[in-house]
Order: C-alpha cells, then structure tokens, then sequence
C-alpha cells in the first residue's frame, strides 16, 4: 500500500488540488510541506493530535515537514470556526507559548540536521511594512472572492473585525513566503483553512507570474471527521502532563464513544489497517478491549512506553475493583494544612480542590442529586459530609466520581 493509499484509508484526506502529482510526490518522499500551529496556549491540545500524526506519517516516507508557529498570525487571531473574536494576546505570552510548542512537537517528530523544520513565521510576518504589504500582497485579493469564504461568512452577521479579515492575507503570505524561502510544496489544514490555504496558492501564482499553480503548489485537505473529533475536546485534554495526567489522558481515550473508537485507531495510531479491520467486527464488550488498545498506543506516543504501561495497570487495579495500594499511579492532589478548619475538610471543597467540581454549587450537585460522588469506594449522599486530617495522612483517600474517573487526596 502506498503511503497516498494508507492516507486514504485510514480518513485523513478529504479533497486535493490535483490528485495524481499528490501521489507521486508524497509516495515518493518528494513533498516539503506545512502545518500551521497558532500558539493560543502553553501547551498543545488533542485537537492538534490529527496534524501531528499525519506529519509524523508523512515523515516516516521521506518528506520533510515544517512546523510552523504562528507568533505573527497567533497576534491577529484566526476566525474561522469562531463565534467571537480571540482574547488579544501580548507578543511575550505567545513567544512562551510557542517554546512549549516547540519542546512538545520534539516527540512526534525528528527534527534532526535535514528532516524537519520548525519556524515561526513572526519572523517575517512583524517585520512587514504595512503600506508595502497593501500594494504588494493586498493587490492579489479580490474582496468579493474573500467574502465568500466560509471562515468569513459565519462570521459577518455578528461582526468580523478588520483585524481577522487580514488573517486569510497573512496565511496566504506564509505559504508565499515559505515556498520561496524553503521549497515547502504542500499545505495540509482541516476544512475551515480551505479558503486560507487557496489564497496561498493564488498569491503564488500571481506574485511569480506563473499561469499553472498546480505545477508550483499542492494543497491537500485534513478529513472533516478528524477536525471535528479535534474540536470538541480543544483546550479540555492537553498533552502537558501538568494540565492533563497521563491516567487522565488515558483514561479520555479509553471511555470515547463506541462510535468513535475505529475512526481514532486509524487516524492517530500506528496499528495497521488489518488489524483494526478485524476490530471492526468486534461488538459491545469486545469494543472495550479496542478502546484499551487505542488509549495504550495513544498514552504511549504522547508519554511514553513506561508512562502507557503504569497508567494501563493502574486502570485495571481501580476497574478490577478496590482503590489501594496498586493505584498508586492515579491523579493526586496534595493540599495543605492551612485547608483544614478543626483537623477536617468539607467534601465539597475538597471536590474544588481537586477539580472534580467546578464550584461549591457544581459539587453539591453531584453530591445530592447525581449521587455520584464516593470516598473510598463509599457512597457519599450527604453535602455537609466532611474527611478527617487523620484520613488524608499517608496514602490518603480516594475520591471517584462516577464509574470512571478516580482521585487521590492526601496532606
């Protein structure tokens, strides 16, 4: 099977701009192409998990990927798939930002000497001259044809501010840039960066003069499906193990939907395509066991063999039943003694504390009417109840809430 072929099949192309020089250039490692990450946060997400295995996949056939920090465009702020306008960021929270990028994009990708490349395009984006840029770059656009985008349209009946409506021109400019800079021949994005990724095409072809920009510039499309399974956890299970647990993030990918689990097996992972052909056939319980195999191999890429495997046994000694001793590896929280009020503390602060609740309000919620709060494996029906300094010495106690997610506390 070929790497176009593989692609494919496991759903990660959803359109091209000419189908067979795709083929040829990325079957035969020929393809130098570009992911944009605009770095909105100090860590990535599970919505860029898509990006980053494809990249890591394409790389393993000989292309080279361009990781590209968007320091300059993160400043403008991109609107697609956008109710609102972006929070303004400062030029130094988004430089931090885009050093986590960095460290973080390290373990997906070899960017050794002549592999990979990771740029940030505030490099040559803050240095434009506006008026330059107007007759230059602005020149290229025809409003009518921006106006139609998609990204744009969604947002005209509650207001597009100048500022993002130059975003498509930035990105646009990118690819421009890069092209001529660094040979990069290929954009990948998901469906709301079409019309972005075009204007990148079209700046190309009339800057340089040529009349084919297919023979110059290919642009291929991320699956729908995958940008989707992207946005709904952006922002809610990160890849730094200090906002998202390893147990927690192993755990995300163990209880998705029944539904989801073969599509995610074959766009993130490296089990082959037979294999989770033979997955397909499996029904009710034995789904579970493809969910384990997908939460391991995802835990593992992300954190580690090591981390996968103490994260799996710790699963199975909570699921197995009991919270002792073996479940060592869960989620903790250490807090101080200064949170004590006569040598105890309320089990709905404690629930805040942890973070298993969002409010005193959200945990007597759970407390009284989900009733789906516990102690040690103890139901909890009581939103006065409170847990002794005695209880929380040494290995401390366990909350769980729920059948899936538990927490260990202790002074």
């Amino acid at each position: 099977m070929t790497l176009y072929e593989e692609l494919t099949a496991r759903g990660l192309i959803a359109q091209v701009t000419d189908e067979e020089k795709v083929k040829e250039m990325i079957n035969n490692g020929k393809a130098t192409f570009y992911i944009g990450f605009d770095p909105t946060a100090d860590s990535l997400h599970v919505g860029h998990f898509m990006a980053l295995c494809l990249m890591r996949r394409m790389q393993k056939y000989g292309n080279r990927p361009i990781a590209l920090l968007g320091g300059g465009t993160a400043m403008i702020g991109d609107p697609s798939g956008k109710s609102d306008m972006r929070k303004m960021m400062t030029r130094e929270t988004i430089e931090h930002n885009a050093e986590c990028f960095k460290k973080q994009m390290s373990r997906f990708i070899d960017f050794s000497e002549g592999k990979a490349l990771m740029l940030n395009n505030a490099d040559w984006l803050l240095d434009l001259n506006y008026v330059e840029l107007l007759r230059e770059v602005g020149a290229c656009f025809s409003v009518n044809n921006m106006l139609r985008a998609e990204c744009y349209k969604q947002r005209m009946e509650k207001g597009l501010s100048f500022l993002e409506f130059n975003y498509m021109i930035m990105q646009s400019y990118d690819f421009y840039h890069l092209y001529q800079e660094y040979g990069c021949n290929f954009q990948f994005g998901g469906d709301d960066q079409w019309s972005n990724m075009l204007g990148g095409r079209e700046l190309i072809r009339r800057k340089l003069g040529k009349d084919d920009a297919e023979s110059m510039t290919i642009t291929l499309l991320l699956n729908s499906e995958g940008k989707k399974m992207g946005k709904t956890v952006s922002g809610a299970v990160w890849l730094d193990p200090e906002k998202t647990s390893p147990y927690d993030f192993y755990q995300y990918w163990r209880n998705v939907d029944d539904a989801d689990v073969i599509k995610c097996l074959k766009m993130l992972t490296d089990v082959s395509l037979e294999e989770i052909a033979e997955m397909e056939t499996w029904k009710d319980s034995q789904l579970n066991k493809a969910k384990e195999i997908l939460a391991f191999e995802l835990t593992k890429l992300v954190h580690g063999e090591e981390e996968a495997v103490k994260v799996q046994q710790t699963a199975h000694s909570l699921f197995g039943g009991g919270a002792g001793g073996s479940a060592a590896n869960m989620p903790e929280t250490v807090i101080g003694e200064d949170e004590l009020t006569d040598g105890s503390v309320g089990l709905i602060k404690l629930l805040v504390l942890t973070g298993l609740a969002s409010s005193n309000g959200d945990a007597r919620r759970q407390i009284t009417k989900d009733k789906c709060i516990s102690v040690n494996d103890e139901k909890v029906l009581d939103a006065n109840a409170a847990v002794t300094a005695e209880q929380l010495i040494g290995d401390g106690l366990v909350l769980k809430k729920g059948k899936k997610v538990y927490h260990r506390v202790h002074l």
